[in-house]
């Protein structure tokens, strides 16, 4: 059996849902404290798809990466959950101040950093320190909301995964709802709701690691859309595109 793998970003690592391809039913759990231990946990895995920025631009020119444009268009109300990544210098840059600065620099118009966009920068690290030629045929961005917009017809989700920058249960409902339906156990998607989650993880992580699963099985049977495509390529090799 094929096996593929959805991951997301959790306050302490990161929380993949992975299964064999065409058994959604029997998704396992796992967590990882970095990427490069993911990377050999996971290393069974044909396709991962991951909710992470991978290829980062040298220069921001308008409102974001062509990927992150693209997909903002279809997704109605959620759109704000797609947000522009900075300039590769900026995601380098050691604190906050610094990575302000930079982004400023290298920013058409010059805009800072979102306290949002800083948070991540350490994972974005990690992604790029463990890439290696070849890992675009096998590790592909994507993008929880995107996913659902196409699990659920090309329609984005009705309600909002968070309020106020806490979890929204009519929204997590009508996530695991769809994941349901495309045949995750719904045993597995309550998680979260009386389970700790490792890694001070939540359920919408649980949630959007899910979704990623589900599109990585779409990867692999050659069905998922690419945004844009081909991947446009980043200046160290890495692909810009969000895929679901």
């Amino acid at each position: 059996m094929t096996l593929v793998a959805g991951v997301d970003g959790c306050p302490d690592g990161w929380l993949a849902v992975s299964m064999a391809e065409g058994h959604p039913d029997e998704a396992h759990l796992a967590f990882f404290p970095d990427f490069d231990t993911l990377l050999a946990g996971l290393k069974d895995a044909s396709v991962i798809a991951i909710d992470m920025p991978i290829g980062l631009p040298d220069r921001l020119i308008g409102k974001g990466r062509s990927c992150e444009v693209a997909v903002r268009r279809l997704l109605g109300p959620r759109q704000s959950s797609v947000f522009a990544i900075p300039t590769r210098a900026a995601v380098m840059a050691g604190d906050y101040r610094e990575a302000c600065t930079v982004s400023l620099e290298t920013s058409e118009p010059p805009r800072k950093v979102s306290k949002q966009a800083f948070n991540l920068f350490p994972k974005i690290r990690q992604i790029d320190a463990c890439w290696r030629v070849g890992m675009e045929t096998r590790v592909f961005e994507c993008h929880p909301e995107a996913a659902f917009w196409a699990l659920n017809d090309g329609q984005p989700m009705a309600l909002p995964k968070k309020v106020k920058s806490r979890a929204n249960p009519a929204g997590l409902e009508e996530r695991a709802k769809a994941l349901a339906h495309a045949g995750f156990d719904p045993a597995f998607l309550q998680i979260g709701n009386v389970d700790r989650l490792p890694g001070r993880a939540g359920r919408d992580d649980l949630l959007d690691a899910t979704v990623c699963a589900w599109s990585a099985a779409r990867i692999c049977r050659g069905e998922a859309i690419s945004f844009p495509d081909p991947a446009e390529i980043d200046s160290h090799g890495r692909p810009m595109a969000i895929t679901v």
